[in-house]
């Protein structure tokens, strides 16, 4: 599944946005659950490129999987969707990304993923 754009905000101002030509690569197990490997670039407002990658998976009963497909808006709480992420950046201002492991919760809208990131401390 290509991105198409998106925006993102972080800690200490950190925003910008999704540049598009990422993808998330999607798998479905027999169970029905997704299994996810997203690479895409962020930008942020300052010009900086901040390469991203992300795996986990997203897991639901096969009728809230039916309502997420047409578009309902379904509750985040019921069902799973977790990612690890990793940051690699070459801007010197944001170099603690390098070193940074976080994880994901994940919710799925009519058309629009949002995604909670959270430093792994």
């Amino acid at each position: 599944m290509p991105f198409d754009g998106g925006t993102f905000a972080g800690r200490d101002g950190l925003r910008g946005t999704l540049r598009e030509g990422g993808v998330d690569w999607q798998s479905v197990r027999p169970d029905g659950t997704l299994e996810i490997d997203a690479h895409y670039t962020l930008e942020t407002e300052g010009g900086e490129l901040i390469e991203v990658r992300s795996a986990g998976l997203r897991k639901a009963t096969f009728e809230v999987t039916e309502r997420l497909m047409r578009g309902d808006t379904v509750d985040p709480d019921e069902y799973y969707f977790r990612t690890h992420i990793r940051f690699t950046t070459a801007a010197d201002r944001l170099s603690w990304l390098n070193d940074l492991l976080a994880v994901s919760t994940g919710r799925r809208d009519r058309g629009l993923v949002t995604i909670d990131v959270h430093e792994v401390l």
